[in-house]
């Protein structure tokens, strides 16, 4: 049995990881990303949060998120986010991938991967190490040959906002060459 503790501390920044079921390449498809996008907008009414930084990838999503102050669930946010996703995408008749009759037993879709990968941001150093990770992952998984050919990342408001220039990401960042895993076996 892990021992795996997640941390939860009120108005915190968090990097997290969420896969689609099987890696399947839905999420850069247009229904993809519609269904994120309001899947988003509906859980932010209610439960709001910014999303700092973000890279939406086919088979996988990255973004760092801050909560309000005195709050911490982000464990909720990331659950209806993955709900409201699957419901729209089957209401708009997109498909699953089958699921074992075990799985079907709890509940789970042929959508998503079960939970999600967190990392909880220490301080602004960590915070650059995961931005620049999320803007550099089209590059690590080579979609792209530059960051900035890649359209669905908040990399383009960064350099709108004079954070990066343009042309970064040439190179691996050496804030993202450590050995952590990122969610991403």
């Amino acid at each position: 049995m892990s021992d795996y503790r997640r941390y939860f501390i009120p108005g915190a920044m968090y990097f997290f990881t969420v896969v689609t079921y099987q890696r399947r390449p839905i999420l850069t498809m247009d229904a993809g990303r519609q269904c994120l996008r309001n899947a988003i907008s509906e859980i932010k009414q209610n439960r709001p949060f910014d999303l700092f930084a973000t890279v939406l990838l086919p088979d996988h999503w990255h973004w760092v998120m801050a909560l309000p102050s005195g709050d911490a669930d982000y464990s909720t946010r990331i659950k209806r986010i993955k709900e409201t996703f699957s419901e729209a995408w089957l209401a708009a008749g997109m498909p699953e991938s089958p699921v074992t009759p075990a799985q079907k037993k709890k509940g789970m879709r042929g959508i998503w991967q079960p939970r999600f990968w967190e990392h909880t941001i220490r301080d602004e150093a960590d915070l650059e190490r995961c931005v620049d990770y999320t803007h550099w992952n089209p590059r690590k998984h080579e979609v792209v040959r530059r960051v900035q050919d890649w359209p669905w990342s908040s990399f383009h408001r960064f350099v709108e906002a004079g954070q990066y220039d343009l042309d970064w990401g040439g190179e691996i960042p050496k804030a993202v060459t450590d050995k952590c895993e990122w969610g991403e076996p």
